[in-house]
């Protein structure tokens, strides 16, 4: 058996070996390598989490690497009565999972099997040898999310609690009472962990005429999870009203608030809360914001690599106004976070104005809307101009007085970043003149505008590749080159993505530099369609030419392509 020492050490030629034999490309190693200085984790992990290997592919690389037989954890059906053994806690600790027994030996998927101390800790648990096997970590969480499968717990707490709380007009003493009850604690808890550990970014409890439906949005479409009986919807809202520090009397009006939960690996996340009321009583919705490490690099929210150079030029002038352009959702706030991220230093003097501020950044000045105060866009941005700054960032420009006052900052020297509800990059500037700005004073201030759209990713680990029908390829836009359609893939589900079949979301990105030609267009009060039609004559690539291009190589779906772009056609 290796020693660590020989373990890190052929370990560390993987990449080397992987490269040599024609399974990795010598760009995607440097990729992952990166990642790896980045953020830690195996190579192994990283080269599959980013989609440049499979599971199948790597196996007899990392056997071979560390002595031990690699399993495909996400693939296997897991013994729950083995997991049942061991506290959950523990299994996330040291990342360890018991998942079949053979022969009388309890086999332990491991993400270090030579950590001999827990070996020797199960084997005392289950009093018979232990057979460690070699898993992915991100393979790891997973399966352990899918162990102890928040759902389960859900329905067990149901049965817990045994009050009604339909009547509107509840005592409030009985209401605080009832939200405080353990059971409708665990039962709350237990829904905002099951969706962080579904990587969902909303939570919606909706009240309907007989039972509270619970669904989870997961990589921008909404899904199903439960349904939990109404009677216990007050409860819920109530227990969720005091953990936001709201006011628990009110059922009447909306109500927006905030608190902060972690999950069982550590990672704290900040929940967004807000509240309605509808027919059937109040319906919660919930944003999960995670604190630490969830800023994507530039690197990875989906620029091709002329596109990153273009953005990144952009963000290093000196001054100018830079937008991002899309519908709610779109991920413009994530790109704009990536660019500041990329330039902040302690030689520059970055403020934000937002509504509400949704990441911490460290470094930067970042102020909140409140409008009940008078603190607005337009009024905040004035409030910064006056702070000697060197880059501003605007939540959102929404109304003319705001735009003008960044296009002002922008002219006098200030780098101004912003957003804008437009459906593609040339659209920003009809939005502009149609909000009552001055052609000149916008061909003179912008730099270049982003457009872009979220994109689910084809899980790596069960794609199918295949060739599309011409009927499908004359839809999309696909070359046909001698009556053949190219390779793509679609979507099949399996385990490690839950069966949806994807995994992630990518961005598809156009970028219009305001080069002279499209200046004296916007002088002209030129169309948007005339705009793009010149933007691409030079050489812009639109955002359903990128998705395109992500479909040849096989990272999203055609039905992905048509479910984003075929509203706007």
């Amino acid at each position: 058996m290796m020693t660590r020492k020989e373990q890190r050490q052929s370990l560390g030629r993987l990449g080397e070996r992987l490269v040599r034999d024609g399974l990795l490309r010598e760009d995607h190693l440097r990729l992952a390598l990166e990642r790896q200085q980045q953020s830690g984790g195996s190579l192994g992990d990283i080269l599959v989490s980013m989609g440049f290997m499979s599971s199948a592919d790597i196996k007899p690389y990392l056997e071979q690497g560390t002595g031990f037989p690699f399993v495909d954890i996400s693939e296997e059906e897991i013994d729950r009565d083995l997991v049942a053994r061991i506290p959950k806690d523990t299994v996330l600790l040291k990342m360890a999972l018991p998942f079949r027994e053979v022969s009388g030996r309890i086999l332990v998927a491991m993400a270090d099997p030579l950590d001999i101390g827990t070996i020797d800790e199960y084997r005392a648990t289950f009093n018979k040898p232990i057979e460690p096997c070699l898993a992915l970590g991100a393979d790891l969480n997973e399966a352990i999310k899918r162990s102890y499968d928040a759902r389960e717990k859900v329905r067990n707490l149901i049965t817990e609690i045994g009050f009604s709380n339909e009547a509107d007009n509840e005592p409030i003493d009985d209401l605080i009472d009832q939200s405080n009850d353990a059971p409708i604690v665990k039962l709350v808890n237990s829904l905002v962990g099951g969706a962080i550990a579904s990587g969902a970014s909303d939570i919606h409890l909706e009240p309907q005429e007989n039972g509270i439906r619970v669904r989870y949005r997961i990589d921008g479409v909404m899904y199903e999870q439960m349904t939990l009986p109404h009677s216990h919807l007050a409860a819920c809202v109530s227990r969720l009203k005091i953990m936001s520090g709201l006011d628990i009397a009110e059922r009447r009006r909306p109500q927006d608030g905030r608190f902060s939960t972690r999950d069982d690996s550590g990672r704290e996340f900040d929940i967004r809360m807000s509240l309605m009321p509808t027919v059937y009583g109040e319906k919660a919705c919930m944003r999960l914001l995670e604190k630490a490490n969830s800023m994507a690099s530039i690197e990875r929210i989906g620029f091709f690599p002329d596109q990153r150079a273009m953005f990144e030029r952009f963000i290093k002038r000196p001054h100018g106004l830079i937008l991002v352009t899309g519908p709610t959702g779109s991920g413009k706030s994530t790109t704009l976070y990536a660019g500041l991220q990329s330039i902040n230093d302690s030689s520059k003097n970055i403020n934000t104005i937002e509504d509400p501020v949704e990441y911490r950044l460290n470094g930067i000045n970042q102020m909140q809307v409140n409008a009940k105060i008078g603190v607005t866009f337009a009024a905040g941005l004035r409030t910064l101009v006056r702070q000697d700054p060197d880059v501003i960032l605007v939540g959102e420009i929404r109304d003319r007085d705001t735009a003008e006052t960044a296009i002002q900052a922008a002219l006098t020297g200030h780098l101004v970043l912003s957003t804008l509800h437009t459906n593609d990059a040339p659209g920003a500037v009809v939005r502009l003149q149609n909000m009552g700005v001055e052609p000149f004073l916008i061909s003179s201030a912008i730099v270049g505008v982003v457009g872009q759209r979220l994109m689910r990713s084809l899980c790596p680990a069960c794609r199918e590749e295949y060739y599309p029908s011409i009927d499908m390829a004359l839809t999309i836009g696909l070359p046909i080159i001698d009556g053949k359609t190219p390779k793509c893939a679609r979507a099949v589900g399996c385990k490690r993505c839950g069966g949806r079949g994807t995994k992630g979301r990518s961005g598809v990105m156009e970028i219009l530099p305001i080069t002279d030609s499209i200046r004296d267009m916007v002088l002209q009060g030129c169309t948007g369609q005339e705009i793009t039609i010149q933007a691409v004559s030079e050489g812009m690539l639109t955002m359903k030419e990128a998705a395109i291009q992500k479909a040849l190589a096989l990272s999203v779906s055609l039905e992905e392509i048509i479910r984003v772009f075929a509203q706007e056609e």
